[in-house]
């Protein structure tokens, strides 16, 4: 399934203390859309977004139990695009993070926090997905 042929969009709403409420993100890819259903979003909900930068991507896998090589790409997509994203609203730059593959499109205040949206261009590499077993070991 892994394939890069196409870019996506992220919108993603912070609190007013700028913790992680949510993100939406897709992406169209070999003729069908991929959207946030890995259960990513409840797993960070409330954490500092400097803590969601800190977060491996193998943890994740571990933290949410997917075994799926399908969920675990889809996962991996939105990890990858969330870090990016949290890395250009901030203006961070860090040797693992592509956050110049980050456009923001909007960003939007209200009562009850911040919105950004954001377009993605495809990573430009893909994880190998292992195995839980494997995973668990690394």
């Amino acid at each position: 399934m892994p394939c890069n042929d196409s870019s996506s969009s992220i919108n993603l709403r912070l609190d007013n203390d700028e913790r992680f409420v949510s993100f939406e993100f897709a992406k169209i890819t070999c003729g069908r859309e991929i959207t946030a259903q890995t259960g990513y979003g409840d797993y960070l909900r409330g954490k500092p977004l400097e803590d969601i930068l800190e977060i491996p991507f193998t943890e994740a896998v571990r933290s949410l139990k997917l075994s799926a090589e399908d969920a675990q790409f889809v996962l991996y997509l939105e990890w990858d695009a969330l870090r990016s994203a949290i890395a250009q609203y901030l203006g961070l730059d860090a040797k693992d993070i592509d956050r110049e593959r980050c456009q923001i499109t909007s960003i939007g205040h209200d009562e009850e926090g911040v919105e950004v949206a954001l377009v993605i261009l495809p990573p430009k590499e893909l994880p190998k997905i292992l195995p839980c077993n494997l995973a668990e070991q690394n």
